[in-house]
């Protein structure tokens, strides 16, 4: 039994892909060292990026460092940043030294490079976990002082050492596997009719405008086919509320249509309710809507950095858990004919699902967990 306290480093952040998949190991790792009667600590080290609550209500305080963001491409926010990378890492080196963590682990994203190369100036042991089927410019780099990588998508292994790499999936947290609840009665807990088919439209933490506006001109249409559970964004909410009242002119449309800005505590629940999922293509909305099962259509964001969106999209709708609609290609007579074929055809919803859980890979959370303590050791 370990005596002395278990502590670790998490670096990584600025979006919710970021984050999610990190609360989850931590709650993993919490877990497990209870099991083993080990003390156990965790310190997130990098940027305030707004979510500082979210590892606070798992027990984790951030200690700040400057950070910039990494960029394969030309730009003038190169001069600002490129400097604080290096401000960073000294700030980085200060407050490993003061912590000097059994193990640090990075999953990419603002702030997580410096960290990851001031623990390997201290022969830290590192471990990170890259979500996307194409890997992000940070854990290209951070591959290099890592020793052990784990990576959501068979595709993604073949850019970093095969002696050191692992596929685990996509850590997911223990809120959205456990407590599931039947599709029937958690329709009706939301208001909705239980036995008409509900389609969830998830935009990331954020929300997306792009798909905001394309499902407020297409409602009337829409909701003639299926029930909507929209979430907007939390910044959105109020303008999308409002255009959907406009738009929904008879009233008993209007119950079939909900709006929410953020789901914070009842994503299970709406998970549980969907027959259909429409969403962006980040990696950790598809491994958690691809863990209850449910068919989806991906529309990838265009704009996406390194493209990584549409790769996923494709990589995980070769399985036949989804189909792809590009922005290029998002027109209402697409969309609502690729809704139509999959809410019709109930043959085609089971092919689907089964595809979407044979590609969800199960435990990643543990797995990883159960790494990090060996490589402390």
């Amino acid at each position: 039994m370990r005596q002395e306290t278990f502590r670790v480093v998490v670096a990584g952040g600025g979006s919710g892909g970021h984050v999610y998949p990190t609360i989850a190991v931590i709650e993993a790792l919490k877990k497990r060292c209870v099991e083993l009667g080990a003390p156990f600590e965790v310190i997130r080290v990098g940027p305030r990026d707004g979510y500082e609550p979210l590892f606070a209500d798992c027990g984790v305080t951030l200690s700040p460092i400057v950070a910039g963001k990494v960029r394969r491409y030309a730009s003038l926010a190169n001069f600002v940043d490129i400097p604080k990378f290096f401000i960073g890492f000294l700030h980085a080196l200060f407050k490993l030294y003061l912590l000097m963590p059994d193990v640090i682990f990075s999953k990419g994203g603002t702030g997580a490079l410096p960290v990851v190369v001031a623990g390997w100036f201290y022969r830290i042991p590192i471990a990170i976990h890259e979500s996307d089927a194409k890997p992000g410019l940070t854990n290209l780099f951070s591959a290099r002082f890592a020793r052990r990588v784990f990576v959501s998508f068979t595709s993604a292994a073949v850019y970093f050492n095969p002696q050191k790499t692992q596929v685990t999936g996509t850590p997911i947290r223990e809120g959205l596997l456990v407590g599931r609840t039947a599709k029937e009665p958690t329709k009706e807990t939301l208001g909705f009719d239980s036995q008409s088919p509900l389609t969830l439209i998830l935009g990331g933490s954020q929300g997306s405008q792009r798909i905001n506006q394309f499902i407020l001109e297409g409602i009337a249409a829409l909701i003639k086919e299926t029930q909507v559970f929209h979430q907007t964004g939390a910044a959105n909410l109020p303008e999308v509320a409002r255009l959907s009242r406009a738009a929904l002119i008879d009233e008993s449309f209007q119950n079939r249509y909900k709006a929410v800005g953020y789901f914070e505590k009842d994503l299970s629940l709406a998970l549980a309710a969907a027959d259909l999922v429409v969403s962006r293509a980040g990696s950790n909305t598809i491994a958690e809507v691809a863990s209850f099962g449910i068919p989806m259509i991906l529309i990838p964001l265009a704009d996406a950095a390194n493209d990584h969106q549409k790769i996923n999209a494709y990589e995980f709708a070769k399985g036949g858990g989804a189909v792809v609609i590009e922005e290029a290609n998002l027109f209402e007579g697409i969309f609502l004919g690729q809704l139509k074929a999959i809410l019709g055809n109930q043959e085609l919803r089971a092919k689907m699902s089964v595809a979407a859980r044979e590609f969800f890979l199960p435990n990643a959370a543990e797995k990883i967990a159960e790494e990090l303590l060996r490589l402390a050791i």
